[in-house]
């Protein structure tokens, strides 16, 4: 398990977190709630989510509960007066949803971080990390583009800021699992039915990742920012039959079932699905560098040598990374993984999936922070 320490970084910090009553928002606030920062505001557009998500967490003293819009300039501009850190959480993320309605997604996932930049240049907030997507790369569908946008303006932000202190940076998140947006929940209710579970494609890969690993991702990228990049974990792969197959195997006999009684029916790619997931783009590993547990991809205006930033990067090998390139998790694995977000009701204890992955150890991570 990784237990890094932030409390450096947000330590007496006055911090907003967009979206912070969704799956990432939340674990981020959280978290943040133990490195003791001054206050920390919870930006939604849920009322019920907030009021559920204040009394789970006791109402605590140093929690502040906003209902706004990020399409909605001048509320986002209030929530952010005398903010040092933005963690920009808020968005349209489903792919359905955003390919049936897509002027909404623009309207939220574009304008609503343009509003943001905005906000943050008059509020002089210092940092400001939004989490986007691995469906930003090499696009298919309209959440991917609007997620790519939304990266680029907040890149282009560090160029256009003038005199102004604030550093922009992003985030690429495979799946999250567990997470609303998350296949997992679907199959569960689908095997707690008897089924039948629904699938586009077994033979569909996927990068998974936990909350936990999206967390500790986003606030490694808070403290190491220079400013522009986009940060994306080193996530493992899975086929989604496997993972159904697992699902089946130690959930229908806890719902009562057989697993051979579960049948699995394939659907077919929704609009605007691939069947396999991009990290890097032959275009950004014409730039990008690594570590042993991240890629880093400086922004397209940065000149100059990136890896005099990082100097424990090293240089990606130039082609497109894929979820069909990298080694699939074994069913084990998979079981392990879902077991250790308790989402087979298993064992107690967290194993960490940075940790099964050859992510280094806190020592490692304490040296590069500290560089």
């Amino acid at each position: 398990m990784l237990d890094n320490d932030f409390t450096h970084v947000f330590k007496n910090q006055k911090i907003l977190v967009t979206g912070g009553t969704g799956t990432v928002g939340r674990a981020i606030v959280e978290q943040l709630l133990t490195y003791d920062p001054k206050v920390v505001r919870v930006f939604s557009r849920d009322e019920s989510k907030q009021f559920a998500m204040a009394h789970d967490l006791n109402h605590h003293p140093k929690l502040r509960f906003l209902i706004g819009d990020v399409r909605d300039a001048k509320r986002i501009q209030y929530a952010m007066e005398d903010i040092d850190i933005v963690f920009h959480c808020a968005g349209m993320k489903h792919v359905p949803a955003c390919e049936y309605n897509p002027f909404e997604a623009v309207k939220t996932n574009v304008i609503g971080t343009q509003n943001l930049i905005e906000a943050v240049f008059k509020e002089n907030v210092k940092k400001v990390i939004f989490t986007g997507t691995d469906k930003a790369a090499n696009p298919t569908n309209t959440m991917g583009a609007t997620k790519l946008l939304a990266e680029r303006l907040i890149s282009s932000a560090n160029y256009y800021k003038g005199s102004r202190a604030a550093t922009f940076t992003s985030i690429r998140f495979g799946n999250v699992m567990g997470s609303r947006g998350s296949v997992i929940p679907l199959f569960r209710r689908q095997i707690e039915k008897g089924g039948p579970v629904t699938v586009t494609d077994g033979a569909i890969t996927r990068f998974m990742m936990t909350t936990r690993d999206a967390v500790t991702l986003v606030f490694m990228a808070t403290a190491l920012a220079q400013g522009g990049e986009v940060f994306t974990l080193k996530m493992p792969a899975l086929r989604l039959g496997d993972l159904i197959d697992v699902m089946i195997e130690n959930l229908a006999p806890k719902f009562g079932y057989d697993p051979s009684e579960i049948r699995i029916e394939q659907i077919g790619l929704r609009p605007g699905e691939k069947p396999y997931e991009e990290i890097l783009t032959q275009a950004d590993a014409e730039n990008a560098y690594e570590n042993d547990f991240m890629y880093i991809t400086p922004p397209v205006l940065m000149k100059g040598e990136f890896s005099s930033h990082y100097p424990g990067c090293r240089k990606v090998e130039e082609r497109t990374y894929t979820s069909n390139d990298f080694p699939l998790l074994t069913r084990e694995e998979i079981k392990d993984l879902l077991e250790s977000e308790g989402l087979l009701e298993g064992k107690d204890g967290l194993k960490s999936l940075l940790m099964l992955h050859k992510v280094p150890d806190i020592e490692v991570i304490k040296e590069l922070l500290a560089e």
